[in-house]
């Protein structure tokens, strides 16, 4: 910097008194009035004047946080012209009531950080992880290459030529080598079709979905060859993600030789480039599917990561406890009932938006559709889960595999929200059906919160309907716990999901529901409600009252509580429910199942001295030292 540029700065600070900063890329503060900042031989960015009191010789300090990017996480340090080289700063302009020197500016050496090639997958949040959808014609095996990107058997596959088994859209993380990306499993596309039909409305909804990808996978059945519905689906997609150049799968290659050739050929004319032959079902080609995917997502997240570091200007350090509190973990929700009581419509409603297909016809929904969303700061994972059947004879194929599966959420979620049909307790006079409490029963042996939610209240407005409605709110909750008596306190919600309202209060209900299954209470505290409880309750007589020693919560998630027993005699179990009751009233742990535990504490007899250290008469035995320990030399 020349003097006569020196003299211009410091004339124009005397009079108007402002300072005038330099970003250096070494440094992390910003020194005003008296102090400027600059570097010799690396790139300056004029930040522009500012205004401020004059404090004499006092020197101020500013931090500046409007384009200062600064390394976190990872996170490379980037200034207007680019990224700057840490190394070549090393000196400042000191103003000092007018007088101007160059001193030596120690700053504290940082590497700038840049993501390159390659990118460790792994170790990426799973929030930023590109997403890759599998589309194509039915039955070519979208939901079997699915089921082997991520490493397990979730989404339904049955051969059924004339029907689709898929009709929602699964979301999972998919695990190819060193891999990472969000996959979704789509529903076949017939672009044929008319937009009310149950296939024009999979079709329309896969392309909303399609419009919010980055990455896409064409599968054509290798058996059939090209297919003229391939054409078609190639034409679909052109037309509604025309920024997407989707990588064309060959399916079902493992039996084919010579002939594989002529399909890539034919592959061809699709307009995408060179197929790739693979098997989804027995792996074969996944080395040749992860060499073709492995550039595209690397050069994704090398933009991604790097847009998203000179975007980062202020990054905020975030405390993390060792502590883990049970009660802000995500939450699993699984909502289950009988066929057409509108869970799909419910789960839709939670999300606000068109996530699962819905509609008039009974059994709809097919696969367990798994959907996360945020919720209050805490994270929800819904499964929305086929119509409630009990499984017969008759019951073969995909709704023999979609009973099973609903079975298998049902013991995967922590709470359960039990959907009932407003008009169907009308029809029946009675709130729950066999299949209902065989539902609720189960998920009180599994230890699960349960909700219920009544759906439909929008069919019981009007004049003629007031007193219905009002008959249903007070009869529901009372037939359900009688019904289910294993839960008190079990919490009623009524909603309208279709039209939207009671959506926060279903929600609010479930996390207290999960907050009071991840309860847990001290030992004292317990030991104090016990000697208050076994004090209240009327006993036959002393000989009939259990010895409780003392009481304990050994688990949570659901709550577990061990009764140590004195003596032989233990719980009945009318004293089981008793203090299970209890327990719910006095620490609002309603509509969640308690288990409680008895053990028996031995009695330690007074003639053995092995255990005590004391002879039979009482007298202390000394302590003699053994002969073998002593070393002869």
């Amino acid at each position: 910097m020349s003097q006569s540029l020196v003299r211009a700065i410091s004339a124009r600070k005397n009079q108007l008194g402002l300072g005038f900063y330099y970003r250096c890329s070494d440094s992390r503060r910003f020194h005003s009035q008296e102090k400027i900042i600059a570097s010799n031989g690396c790139n300056r960015s004029f930040l522009g004047f500012t205004s401020f009191p004059r404090h004499g010789s006092h020197l101020d300090s500013f931090r500046f946080s409007g384009n200062l990017i600064q390394p976190t996480n990872g996170f490379c340090s980037v200034s207007l012209n680019g990224v700057l080289d840490s190394n070549q700063c090393s000196e400042e302009i000191v103003i000092d009531n007018g007088d101007v020197s160059i001193e030596s500016l120690n700053v504290e050496k940082q590497p700038v950080v840049v993501y390159k090639k390659p990118i460790d997958f792994t170790k990426i949040d799973a929030k930023l992880l590109p997403t890759v959808m599998i589309i194509g014609r039915p039955n070519v095996g979208k939901s079997a290459l699915y089921n082997r990107l991520i490493r397990r058997r979730e989404a339904l596959v049955y051969n059924t030529p004339d029907d689709h088994v898929t009709r929602d859209i699964r979301e999972g993380i998919a695990k190819l080598g060193d891999l990472r990306f969000n996959v979704l499993d789509s529903a076949g596309i017939e672009t044929e079709v008319s937009s009310g039909t149950i296939l024009g409305r999979t079709t329309a909804m896969t392309a909303n979905v399609l419009a919010r990808t980055q990455f896409a996978v064409l599968i054509i059945d290798v058996r059939a060859g090209l297919h003229p519905l391939d054409l078609e689906v190639g034409k679909w997609l052109r037309k509604h993600a025309p920024q997407i150049k989707p990588i064309v799968v060959m399916n079902k290659s493992e039996s084919l030789g010579e002939s594989l050739a002529e399909v890539a050929s034919e592959a061809l004319a699709l307009g995408f480039g060179e197929p790739t032959a693979i098997s989804a079902e027995t792996g074969l080609g996944m080395t040749s599917l992860y060499e073709v995917l492995r550039p595209l997502l690397e050069d994704y997240m090398v933009e991604t990561l790097n847009d998203r570091c000179s975007q980062d200007d202020d990054p905020s350090d975030e405390n993390v406890s060792d502590d883990i509190d049970e009660s802000k973990m995500p939450l699993q929700l699984a909502i289950v009932g009988r066929p057409n009581v509108g869970k799909s419509t419910l789960l839709n409603a939670l999300l606000e938006e068109e996530r699962v297909l819905v509609g008039p016809e009974a059994g709809l929904t097919r696969d367990a559709v798994r959907v996360q969303f945020e919720f209050q700061g805490r994270t929800v994972y819904l499964v929305d889960t086929a119509g409630w059947l009990e499984r017969t004879e008759r019951d073969k194929g995909p709704a023999s595999l979609s009973i099973m599966q609903s079975r298998k959420s049902l013991m995967r979620a922590h709470i359960i929200a039990l959907v009932l049909d407003a008009e169907e307790i009308i029809k029946a006079k009675c709130s729950m059906t066999h299949s209902e409490v065989v539902i609720a029963r189960r998920a009180v042996e599994e230890g699960r919160g349960l909700v219920v939610i009544v759906n439909k209240m929008d069919c019981l407005r009007g004049k003629q309907n007031s007193e219905m409605y009002m008959k249903i709110k007070e009869a529901v909750p009372i037939e359900v716990q009688t019904v289910i008596p294993q839960i008190t306190g079990i919490p009623v919600v009524f909603i309208s999901a279709l039209e939207g309202r009671g959506r926060l209060e279903v929600m609010n209900q479930v996390i207290d529901t999960y907050k009071r299954w991840c309860s847990r209470l001290s030992t004292g505290r317990l030991n104090r409600w016990l000697r208050k409880v076994m004090s209240r309750h009327s006993w036959k007589d002393s000989a009939s009252q259990p010895k409780i020693k003392f009481f304990t919560q050994v688990k949570a998630r659901p709550p577990t509580f061990v009764a140590f027993m004195s003596g032989k005699n233990q719980l009945l179990e009318s004293d089981i429910r008793f203090l299970t009751r209890s327990l719910k009233e006095d620490f609002d742990l309603g509509g969640t199942p308690i288990r409680i535990i008895q053990r028996a504490v031995p009695r330690t007899s007074s003639g053995t001295s092995g255990v005590t250290g004391r002879s039979p008469g009482g007298r202390v035995v000394p302590r003699t030292t053994s002969d073998k320990r002593t070393v002869s030399v």
